[in-house]
């Protein structure tokens, strides 16, 4: 496994939900692709093709392993797709993946997720859904336990930055056993802020925009295939930007 970021690295990973979303993020500063497929509902498992074709990336991939939108408490049946999903990803040759379970209490699927790291090579992040857990310190414990290399958290707030105290206190917690990555509303306006009082080393963020909206006549439109707000694309300048200010950061730490 590898070691949490160090205090001098800084690192920044990109979700997208395209290939070309992807190439885009390596190619303007992301450290890490994760690697989904539809991201309006939060993230879903990518399909074999797109997790071989995103392992050519310069970059490592993490995929993210979700069989469904909505909660995190799976059925059985779920469960056995996500650990073949898991191999799929390590047989397409990416370097992680990125899951999460909790039972009915609201607590990490220790069995599961235990089932799930034991079974694969690949690094492995452990997702929001560590956000619904109700005990938040207890839950950093069990992934260290379990062996997670690190936690992405909005700190159980909407954003990263509403929940930076909480995300403070992880970091803290953790101690270097883990790494925290702050993810949820993260942008180049509020990457120092996170940086410097959350103290975490790992930022997480989409960097997408809407672009190409079409015409309420559009046939596209019509059938329900493209909403009103278009094609949602990962944004160079966005990325770009997101990674200027970390590195601006990290210039004035030193």
């Amino acid at each position: 496994m590898r070691l949490p970021p160090s205090s001098d690295t800084l690192i920044l990973e990109i979700c997208v939900d395209t290939l070309e979303g992807a190439w885009t993020a390596a190619e303007c500063g992301a450290g890490r692709i994760e690697l989904c497929a539809a991201l309006d509902v939060g993230g879903l498992t990518p399909s074999a093709g797109m997790m071989s074709a995103a392992s050519k990336l310069p970059v490592d991939v993490y995929a993210m392993i979700r069989p469904r939108a909505g909660d995190f408490y799976y059925s059985d049946a779920e469960k056995a797709v996500m650990l073949r999903d898991i191999q799929m990803a390590e047989n397409a040759g990416l370097e992680g993946v990125v899951i999460g379970a909790v039972t009915e209490q609201r607590e990490l699927d220790r069995d599961f997720l235990a089932a799930a790291i034991e079974n694969t090579s690949l690094s492995v992040t452990l997702h929001r859904a560590f956000d619904t857990v109700k005990d938040y310190a207890s839950a950093v414990e069990t992934a260290i336990e379990l062996g997670f290399e690190r936690i992405l958290s909005s700190g159980q707030a909407t954003t990263a930055d509403l929940g930076r105290e909480a995300l403070a206190s992880a970091v803290k917690q953790a101690a270097g056993r883990i790494s925290i990555m702050a993810g949820s509303g993260v942008s180049a306006a509020n990457a120092q802020s996170l940086l410097a009082h959350a103290g975490v080393h790992e930022l997480h963020a989409s960097c997408g925009s809407y672009v190409d909206a079409p015409s309420p006549d559009a046939l596209e439109s019509k059938l329900g295939f493209i909403g009103e707000t278009g094609v949602r694309s990962t944004d160079a300048k966005l990325v770009r930007a997101l990674r200027d200010a970390m590195d601006k950061y990290l210039e004035a730490a030193a």
